[in-house]
């Protein structure tokens, strides 16, 4: 009983050394099967508007079945094109990605095409603590005073990408050196003129909003008197005065009349209710 225990094991080893090398092998021949290519990725962190060179790409093996459409197989294909999106490292570089050659390089090639650029001086605190980024959307609220002398913020303009942050510095009124942040915009043409009055006319915010959140709002303006003042008081409503009810008026009897014709004369007296006369 023994030695046919010790068979049954024997053989069982045998069987599922079998099955595992016909699976390996079946798995390698499936890879086999697959025709690997190559692509080409970003090589580091490439901003917006900067022409490719051969530093900042690199061609890596890619499986020709999941090649994403509009992507690279030589990096010759992508050099001297500027990007019109921001990529990351191994990140692959695609058609959509990249602008003309004759496009050239910069902002410019980013700007959408009816669109515009304008940049608006702003600081940390109002750019969200350093949160707005190229690629993000905001809103811009401004605020300035009105014509009765009060000051008033509202909503001028929504939804608005972003296409630069930058730093920049100028001396202020003692000479001395003072940095600032400027956002650059894209916006339509009216929108450009609605900005640049904003900005000069008046002190301009910008509130970061999701960037799948794109349906507008229409929030009210908020004034300074309302702001800090509240809201008025309820007015007191006036005491209800319960007027009392009357008696009810007392059942009056019916009245009756007794004639008396005495000759000629005809008399009428009335009993219980009003005087009836003749």
């Amino acid at each position: 009983m023994a030695i046919g225990l010790t068979l049954a094991l024997a053989i069982g080893l045998l069987a599922g050394r079998y099955v595992f090398m016909q699976l390996r092998n079946a798995r390698l021949a499936a890879m086999r099967s697959v025709p690997t290519g190559r692509i080409v990725v970003a090589a580091r962190r490439i901003g917006l508007g900067e022409r490719l060179t051969s530093a900042d790409l690199r061609a890596v093996p890619w499986s020709d079945v999941d090649k994403p459409a509009g992507a690279f197989g030589r990096v010759d294909d992508c050099l001297d094109r500027a990007l019109i999106t921001p990529v990351v490292e191994n990140e692959p570089v695609l058609e959509e990605k990249l602008a003309p050659k004759e496009a050239g390089g910069g902002l410019s090639v980013a700007i959408l095409e009816g669109m515009r650029a304008i940049s608006v001086r702003v600081d940390d605190v109002v750019s969200v603590a350093g949160f707005v980024v190229p690629g993000t959307r905001v809103d811009v609220l401004v605020t300035g005073p009105t014509p009765t002398g009060d000051s008033v913020t509202r909503t001028a303009l929504q939804n608005l990408q972003v296409l630069a942050v930058g730093q920049k510095w100028e001396p202020d009124r003692e000479g001395k050196p003072q940095t600032y942040t400027v956002v650059t915009l894209q916006v339509l043409p009216e929108e450009a003129e609605k900005l640049t009055m904003a900005s000069t006319e008046g002190k301009i915010h910008l509130a970061l909003r999701n960037t799948i959140d794109s349906k507008p709002v229409s929030p009210p303006p908020v004034d300074r008197v309302g702001l800090f003042a509240g809201p008025p008081p309820s007015p007191v409503a006036a005491p209800k005065i319960r007027r009392p009810s009357l008696p009810p008026a007392p059942n009056t009897p019916e009245a009756y009349v007794v004639e008396v014709i005495r000759a000629d004369k005809r008399d009428s007296t009335s009993f219980g209710g009003a005087q009836v006369h003749p």
